[in-house]
């Protein structure tokens, strides 16, 4: 496959895209599961609506389902898996940009990307690329500068996989704080109803001294 080739159908498909004006006019489709991530990466990066799973027949042509749409523009995955969405994207007159390998049907797809659409990392680049290049054309990042999103972000990701990654991890224990050791304190003994509690000692070498004298009265 001519890379050269698919790096200017991504650009074309690029230049597409951006002459919309709304972005929510663009609708992204992907009912294989490999590309049902990268669907929903592209369209919150680009403002997009899509449709990652399984496509709803009549979302384009009967106005009466709660799901009915009206895009300017597809966005397929495989247009072989996504045949229903092509298909009723020709009854409205939607143009349609797919990313195709060498035994996709190019029936009713006005702009092919030649592609690997089968492999999770490759459909996760594709968009990758389709999502920064969009962005470049439309200012929101510099073209010299590198793109800060990561591309991981758009691969599938297995959900057996990440539990077993998930167990695999090291358990992070919190430390148990040390509480400090505070000498305990005998209890006072306890008082009677009615008792009067004893007197406290003097210390050694201090005479008890005589209560002053009373104003008015003498001693004897």
């Amino acid at each position: 496959m001519n890379l050269s080739k698919t790096w200017e159908k991504l650009v074309l498909a690029a230049r597409i895209i951006t002459a919309i004006e709304n972005p929510q006019d663009v609708v992204c489709i992907s009912a294989r599961p490999y590309g049902q991530r990268a669907v929903l990466k592209f369209s919150q990066y680009t403002g997009s609506q899509c449709i990652a799973g399984r496509f709803t027949p009549g979302t384009f042509t009967n106005q009466i389902t709660k799901q009915f749409k009206e895009p300017r523009l597809l966005i397929i995955t495989d247009p072989r898996v996504d045949s229903q969405a092509i298909k009723e994207a020709s009854y409205v007159n939607i143009p349609v940009i797919s990313f195709c390998d060498s035994d996709s049907p190019l029936d009713y797809v006005d702009c092919a990307i030649p592609g690997n659409n089968k492999a999770k990392l490759s459909i996760g680049l594709l968009y990758w690329l389709l999502a920064r290049e969009v962005l470049r054309m439309r200012g929101t990042i510099d073209r010299e500068a590198p793109w800060d999103v990561p591309v991981d972000l758009f691969f599938y990701r297995d959900p057996e996989e990440l539990e077993k990654q998930e167990e695999s991890a090291p358990v992070y224990e919190e430390p148990t704080p040390t509480v400090p050791v505070v000498e305990s304190v005998p209890p006072s003994p306890r008082l009677r109803a009615g008792t009067t509690p004893p007197p406290t000692p003097l210390p050694a070498g201090r005479a008890l001294l005589a209560p002053p004298p009373l104003h008015g009265t003498t001693r004897r």
